[in-house]
């Protein structure tokens, strides 16, 4: 069973920055032998959305709302991902996801706060 734990999360002004961790602690989890990262994002009444990806082989992909400012990014000595949020907008306030995905499954973390106050 893998396990994503993110952290990172908190209260922020607008225009501040935030920097997401996804770990997969001692679980035999290695993220360089997924096919794919991604962190995810859900707002009050609103569907969950994808923020950004990154593939096994370094490609990334990024929402429209967030290109620019935020950056995703692995280190697969310490088998995390990141997502680097600079210049936080209120819009941008909601539950953050990490995910994982190979062989048809996907993996979800549980979640941490973000909220950017105005």
């Amino acid at each position: 069973q893998v396990q994503l734990v993110e952290s990172g999360g908190g209260l922020v002004q607008a225009g501040g920055s935030l920097r997401l961790s996804c770990a997969a602690p001692g679980n035999g989890f290695s993220i360089w032998r997924m096919n794919g990262m991604g962190w995810y994002r859900q707002a009050p009444g609103k569907q969950r959305e994808l923020v950004a990806t990154i593939t096994r082989g370094g490609s990334t992909n990024y929402a429209d709302s967030v290109k620019g400012r935020f950056t995703i990014s692995n280190d697969n000595a310490k088998n995390t991902v990141y997502l680097q949020m600079n210049s936080l907008k209120p819009e941008d306030t909601a539950v953050y996801y990490c995910k994982s995905w190979s062989g048809g499954y996907n993996y979800w973390g549980q979640g941490t706060q973000v909220t950017v106050s105005s």
